[in-house]
């Protein structure tokens, strides 16, 4: 199975912006692995960001 290749760069931006993995590491996640680092790291900026740290 393929996605849009925008939610795949996306999602690459994101997991690599915020925890600084190689591209290659993030290419080799399969999607839902890559999707569930999205949520966490997502899950993680709501918590700093409500706390302000």
């Amino acid at each position: 199975m393929t996605y849009a290749s925008d939610t795949l760069y996306s999602e690459i931006a994101y997991v690599a912006y915020h925890l600084h993995w190689p591209l290659d590491d993030l290419l080799d996640m399969e999607h839902p692995v890559r999707q569930r680092f999205v949520d966490e790291v997502g899950r993680l900026n709501q918590r700093l960001s409500a706390t302000g740290r």
